[in-house]
């Protein structure tokens, strides 16, 4: 039998993050629970309990601390534009490469420790010395994760093919005299459904709609 040392250095707070990711996207978030993290990590459930507390709430928060601490950091002297491009680039890639933990999180709002310290505080201090008020400021760090949530959430990244394909099937029932903005430009609709440059343009849009901002020191 293991000592409690080893058993609890194969249940660190990092340890559980990367298997329950790994279990979300092998095989969907309703797989998550944790037993089977237990049995992947070779430790108790109960260990795993003691990590993390509740099974779900407990476990996203930690998948998000694991993930958020993956976020660039990025220092002051960076122009704001470039900055606030490459924190929401990030985390937008960061969510789309495990949809499941979206659906785990529910309408809960994200605020565990590393992602306050890694995204929320260092690009609201940055829109403030950019020269916004704060009610402003924390209005524009709000559009901008609101459209990453939403752009990472309803677009299936994990299968593009097969969601071109049953949009293209569901656009072909469609009545041409209803519809003819959808059904008379399919080939250039369906690409847009899948296509991370959406996201990108979009935030760009937003990022340019922000301003008047100082791109950089004076």
């Amino acid at each position: 039998m293991p000592r409690q040392s080893e058993t609890l250095d194969r249940a660190t707070p990092r340890a559980i993050a990367v298997a329950a990711l790994e279990l979300i996207d092998e095989q969907g978030p309703q797989a998550l629970n944790l037993r089977a993290l237990a049995e992947r990590l070779g430790v108790s459930h109960t260990t795993v309990h003691r990590r993390c507390g509740s099974e779900v709430t407990g476990l996203v928060d930690l998948c998000t601390d694991h993930l958020a601490a993956q976020l660039p950091d990025i220092g002051p002297e960076t122009p704001w534009a470039e900055a606030t491009e490459a924190r929401f680039t990030r985390l937008y890639e960061m969510l789309t490469r495990h949809p499941g933990l979206m659906i785990l999180r529910g309408s809960r709002p994200w605020l565990s420790r590393e992602l306050l310290a890694r995204l929320v505080e260092p690009q609201i201090a940055a829109n403030l010395a950019a020269g916004m008020e704060p009610g402003r400021a924390m209005a524009v760090y709000r559009q901008m994760y609101l459209f990453t949530l939403g752009a990472a959430t309803f677009v299936d990244h994990r299968d593009p093919g097969g969601a071109v394909a049953a949009s293209r099937t569901a656009l072909a029932a469609l009545d041409p005299e209803r519809f003819p903005a959808l059904t008379g430009h399919v080939d250039a609709v369906l690409p847009a459904l899948v296509d991370h440059e959406v996201h990108r343009q979009g935030l760009r849009g937003l990022i340019a709609a922000a301003g008047p901002v100082r791109s950089g020191p004076e």
